[in-house]
């Protein structure tokens, strides 16, 4: 136990957007005392992702980039069983069951949206837009298999990411892990230093470094962490318990 909310670290957890968490969150949080807990969404995604009705919206309204990724996270959240978003919504449901604020800390999609795109080479964009279009038709397990790969080597894979989309990695991880932990700071100098903060694997490196870069402490749980707790959950001994 800690000595205060000063020395509590900040705990990360990496997720994936499109794989069922619920059962490893609620784990890694069922005895840990926490003050709030902090979700990589802005106003507008929240809305639409932790919503029960969420609003309708026009296609048209919304640039190419967002309606490509959003179509595909739906796609493969609904086939990995999630649903897109669900690892969101687990964890605001888990905050709401415990009575604790949710607190959004990524920046407005749509204003990094017009930063990455001011900012892209022409080829950067055309990979994008393709990998977009691609993502519509590759199969899930594809999917799975990239998944796996970072996994078994996640430095190596975004050295990769970063080397073949420098400016994707800049606005898309660099600059959002420096505001989220500026949000994160601020939250902690109100008194809410004991904070879940949920988000995607690949930010946790670099927020960690972020944190600890204002001396605020860090603990992380990574992807592949909470996805081998739900492995080991649901093997043959999980199993044999549930047989009558």
């Amino acid at each position: 136990m800690y000595a205060s909310t000063v020395e509590t670290p900040v705990l990360l957890l990496g997720v994936a957007h499109v794989i069922d968490l619920e059962t490893p969150l609620r784990r890694a949080l069922a005895d840990r005392p926490l003050d709030g807990v902090a979700l990589e969404l802005d106003a507008e995604r929240a809305q639409q992702v932790l919503s029960d009705t969420p609003p309708e919206r026009s296609g048209g309204g919304s640039p190419i980039f967002l309606r490509l990724w959003a179509h595909l996270q739906k796609r493969l959240g609904d086939e990995l069983g999630a649903g897109a978003g669900g690892e969101m919504r687990a964890a605001a449901g888990i905050a709401k069951e415990r009575q604790l604020p949710i607190f959004l800390i990524d920046d407005p999609i749509r204003e990094t949206l017009r930063k990455l795109i001011a900012s892209m080479s022409f080829k950067e964009r055309i990979s994008l837009v393709l990998g977009g279009i691609l993502g519509l038709v590759i199969p899930t397990r594809v999917v799975e298999d990239q998944l796996d790969a970072y996994n078994e080597a996640p430095g190596d894979y975004l050295d990769a990411v970063r080397e073949a989309y420098p400016s994707i990695a800049r606005v898309l991880l660099d600059d959002r892990n420096e505001h989220m932990a500026e949000r994160l700071g601020s939250l902690r100098a109100k008194g809410y230093g004991r904070v879940a903060a949920v988000v995607g694997d690949a930010h946790v490196p670099g927020l960690s470094a972020a944190l600890r870069k204002r001396g605020i402490p860090v603990e992380a749980i990574s992807f592949a962490s909470l996805k081998s707790s739900t492995a080991s959950r649901s093997g043959p001994a999980a199993a044999g318990s549930a047989t009558p």
